[in-house]
């Protein structure tokens, strides 16, 4: 009985250790491209309003859960509506915002598709560090 409770433990520690991050979060201790990037991929591609929501300043989280959906939050916040998207941070700007370790401007590249047209748009998103984790702050206002 005892040998079958220790093979038990030892198999359920096993199964826990090589599990994925249980959550899912977006990791925020990362650089801000990769914040950036993986906040719009979370609301676009995941549909997942609430883990997006989680890497944001506390007002501008507030402002995204009171859409609820994705595509609320893509049509009132951000002018953009994609069936799928791909995202890429602009590395022009990387040598200059390691001059201000605290605080980047961050421009992503969109590439999507939304009712069989493929879509180009570029946003730009202002992070900060707060206590080692990166934050999105503000939505500026478009580039172009």
């Amino acid at each position: 009985m005892n040998y079958l409770k220790l093979i038990l433990i030892a198999f359920t520690l096993l199964l826990t250790a090589c599990g994925d991050d249980e959550n899912g979060d977006i990791k925020m201790s990362e650089s801000p491209e990769v914040v950036a990037i993986a906040f719009f991929d979370a609301l676009y591609n995941e549909k997942n309003v609430k883990k997006a929501a989680k890497v944001c300043s506390p007002q501008l989280s507030r402002i995204i859960l009171h859409y609820k959906s994705p595509k609320a939050v893509a049509r009132h916040l951000f002018n953009m509506s994609y069936d799928s998207v791909v995202a890429s941070p602009d590395d022009s700007g990387v040598k200059v915002r390691e001059q201000f370790k605290d605080a980047a401007i961050i421009t992503v590249y969109f590439d999507g598709m939304y009712d069989n047209n493929r879509v180009k748009d570029v946003k730009r998103l202002s992070l900060i560090q707060v206590e080692g984790d990166w934050i999105i702050d503000k939505i500026l206002k478009d580039p172009f």
